[in-house]
C-alpha cells in the first residue's frame, strides 16, 4: 500500500501505547491530529523530534491538536524513551506488528551509511476531526517539527 495524503480517511487501527492503554481509530476523531512516525525510540532523531513536540506541547494543545507518536517499538521500549524525557505529554503507540506503519504507507526502503534496508520512513500526517487527512510532512525537520506542524 502506498503512502497516504492529503483527502484520505485514517485508517481503522488498534494499538497499546506506551502506558498499555488501548488507542483506537475512533479514539482520534472529534479532534485534529498531530501522528507522527519515527524509525526507533531513543535514537537521536526520533529523540529530537519527540522532545521538540514534547517542549511545544502547549502550542499544539492551544492550536488544537492531540499528538500521538508510532513506532514499531515494544510498549516496554516506547514506555522507556518517554519516561528517559520526563514522560511525553502525548501517547507513543507501540505498533510491533507493523499494521498501522503499513497502513499509512510508511514502511519502504531506507539507507544509512550506503546500506540499504526497510524501515519506518519518518512522517507525520494532520488529520482534521473528521478523521481525514489535511497535511503530510514527509522531509521532516526534527529540531523544528512544531513549526513544519504549524505552517499554514
Amino acid at each position: 500500500m502506498g503512502l497516504l495524503k492529503v483527502g484520505d480517511k485514517l485508517p481503522v487501527f488498534e494499538c497499546l501505547d506506551d502506558k498499555g492503554n488501548l488507542i483506537k481509530t475512533e479514539d482520534l476523531l472529534s479532534k485534529k491530529c498531530v501522528i507522527f512516525f519515527y524509525p526507533k525510540a531513543n535514537t537521536p532523531g526520533c529523540t529530537a523530534q519527540a522532545c521538540n513536540l514534547s517542549e511545544n506541547f502547549s502550542e499544539l494543545s492551544k492550536n488544537g491538536y492531540s499528538v500521538y507518536g508510532v513506532s514499531a517499538d515494544k510498549v516496554k521500549s516506547q514506555s522507556s524513551f518517554s519516561n528517559k524525557f520526563g514522560g511525553f505529554p502525548y501517547p507513543l503507540l507501540a505498533d510491533v506488528n507493523k499494521e498501522i506503519i503499513n497502513s499509512f504507507g510508511v514502511w519502504g526502503p531506507k539507507k544509512f551509511m550506503g546500506r540499504e534496508y526497510e524501515g519506518v520512513l519518518r512522517t507525520t500526517f494532520i488529520t482534521d476531526k473528521s478523521g481525514v487527512i489535511t497535511k503530510v510532512i514527509e522531509k521532516v525537520k526534527t529540531k523544528d517539527h512544531t513549526n513544519q506542524i504549524l505552517e499554514v
